[in-house]
């Protein structure tokens, strides 16, 4: 019995090293997998791809990986390039020089710098870009080439910088700091972590910052560098954050885990790879976060850190994927190979939701006009697909009881980011008839449909809140407005909740439920028990058939601590 309860408990507020749960569905296989000797990330400009190759050469090819123009270089390099606005590309090399490339692959200028250039540059709103090196030294160089100003820091710098929206720069070094620049080059504030800083910041909407470290923790620091919070992991964290659009912050480590944080860095689910995981993630307009590990798998997480597909290629993954403004996802493999899954989902419109923030590798944060260009196109990107891919509709709330709430769903799942990428805003539910179930009842609907998605139990959102005498006043592909009545003692409360989908069904988590104002929860054990939740002196029981909703297998008496 004990057993049983600490099982329910766990399944109601989320079990820390919960195995995934299976894929939701098979993945994706490649369209076309090329040998183009790629070893950097792949900037997305247009359509073209942009990278850097093993034979010391910058690569440009179109959609379908067939070359347009190479450019020779004095050595590989895996920096990211950056592709600018006009079409030229900047790309640095372990020549110890940064070139700039015009759009058709001639030599524009080139500069020496003081070391291999590991780090991806970044480009500033006024065309300068900023640089670092493994000699120690932060460069920033004109559109026409020229030493701007330079930084020592004393010691190699690997991380890529970013830029806040105030011009700020910021970077992580070989001596355990993550470093604040002024936009002239002054020295604004340095933060000491453990151990060393490979990961590149990232960024949120407020300017906070966000980075990994090798002393095994993910970092938040405010714009002045005051920490807001730390998370340990159980290895080092060289992969660089991303920042979602709904403000987690998403970032893999070698300890074979992904990690999903909220605002307070708490943990919002914790997602098992299995394997170590050095290369960023990036999120998909429909909450998807697609990460590879360094055994070969590339994984497609959903929002609710539950596995949608994962594909095996056997070949270690440490670059991010690059995703086009039209839903191609290109992701490279080990030995230079690289593979385009078919057409689906572009970028999310978060604050940085991918390495390097955009696909041109820009590494900063846009400003409003850029942010409007940029959520318009991959809104129009995102319709057009949708619109040749019915076998893979956009979730839509079911038909419901003419008891339960029935807000309309916007017709594509794009995130409603600004008024003009907004779709249709669903409309507030209309007041529920007379209800013809009884809490008891809705309770039960709710329980036959019970799911165990990531560790968490979810319910059928439309009778678990009528249960709960909840309405459900917005419903978003990411997201429901639960709306109380007002009590005598208490107003009417709005609450946002997520939810997922599965086979076009809304699902909320009991947790969530359970977190409700006003909501307590107890568990009943015994033979008809569950979880009973009670609001406003209206308890509902959730009879949870825990051996149907997840496989209990117990765990072994000596676990395998050695693998070989």
């Amino acid at each position: 019995m004990r057993t049983a309860a600490v099982l329910t408990l766990a399944l109601l507020y989320g079990a820390a090293g919960a195995q995934p749960s299976a894929p939701t569905r098979s993945a994706p296989e490649p369209v076309w997998t090329r040998d183009l000797k790629i070893i950097s990330p792949v900037s997305v400009s247009g359509g073209d791809l942009t990278f850097v190759g093993s034979d010391a050469r910058i690569r440009r090819t179109d959609a379908a990986g067939k070359e347009k123009w190479t450019f020779a270089v004095g050595d590989l390099g895996r920096a990211q390039p950056v592709v600018t606005p006009q079409g030229d590309v900047l790309a640095a090399s372990y020549d110890d020089t940064l070139y700039r490339l015009d759009a058709g692959g001639k030599l524009v200028w080139k500069l020496k710098l003081d070391g291999d250039i590991f780090a991806s540059p970044a480009l500033r709103p006024d065309g300068s870009v900023v640089a670092a090196t493994a000699g120690g030294t932060v460069y920033a160089i004109s559109p026409q080439g020229q030493a701007l100003w330079t930084y020592k820091v004393g010691a190699p710098v690997f991380s890529s910088p970013a830029i806040g929206a105030d011009g700020t720069v910021y970077f992580g070094a070989q001596n355990n700091r993550l470093q604040a620049l002024t936009p002239e080059g002054r020295l604004k504030w340095s933060f000491a972590a453990g151990s060393l800083i490979f990961s590149s910041p990232a960024l949120d909407a407020q300017g906070n910052v966000y980075f990994g470290s090798s002393d095994r923790k993910i970092y938040s620091l405010d714009p002045q560098g005051k920490p807001r919070w730390t998370r340990q992991t159980n290895l080092f964290v060289n992969a660089s954050p991303i920042v979602t659009s709904g403000g987690l912050v998403v970032v893999g480590s070698y300890d074979g885990n992904v990690y999903a944080l909220n605002t307070t860095g708490e943990d919002e689910w914790v997602y098992p790879a299995g394997a170590p995981v050095a290369a960023p993630a990036a999120e998909l307009s429909d909450g998807t976060v697609v990460v590879g590990d360094l055994s070969g798998t590339l994984h497609a997480i959903g929002p609710a850190g539950q596995a949608v597909w994962t594909l095996k290629t056997g070949r270690k993954i440490d670059t991010g994927v690059a995703v086009s403004d039209a839903g191609t996802l290109y992701f490279s493999t080990e030995g230079g190979l690289l593979s385009a899954l078919p057409k689906g989902r572009p970028l999310a419109s978060g604050p940085w939701p991918a390495f390097r923030g955009v696909p041109d590798g820009w590494g900063r944060s846009l400003t409003s006009a850029e942010t409007q260009a940029r959520v318009q196109a991959r809104r129009a990107a995102a319709t057009a697909v949708l619109a040749q891919a019915p076998a893979n509709p956009a979730p839509t709330r079911p038909a419901a009881p003419a008891t339960t709430p029935a807000p309309t769903t916007p017709a594509t799942p794009v995130r409603p980011q600004t008024p003009q990428t907004q779709p249709a805003q669903p409309q507030p539910a209309p007041a529920p008839a007379q209800p013809t179930r009884t809490p008891a009842q809705w309770a039960a609907l709710a329980s036959q449909g019970a799911q165990v998605i990531g560790g968490q139990v979810y319910l059928p959102l439309g009778p678990a809140t009528s249960a709960l005498g909840l309405n459900v006043a917005l419903l978003t592909p990411r997201s429901a407005t639960l709306s109380a009545p007002a009590q005598a003692d208490a107003a009417a409360t709005r609450v946002p909740v997520p939810v997922v989908y599965v086979a076009r069904t809304p699902l909320v988590s009991l947790a969530a439920l359970a977190g409700q104002p006003g909501v307590s929860a107890r568990l009943r054990p015994g033979v008809g028990g569950g979880v009973q939740l009670t609001r406003a002196g209206q308890s509902a029981l959730f009879v949870l058939d825990l051996r149907r909703a997840v496989p209990f297998v117990a765990p072994p008496e000596f676990p395998a601590v050695i693998r070989r």
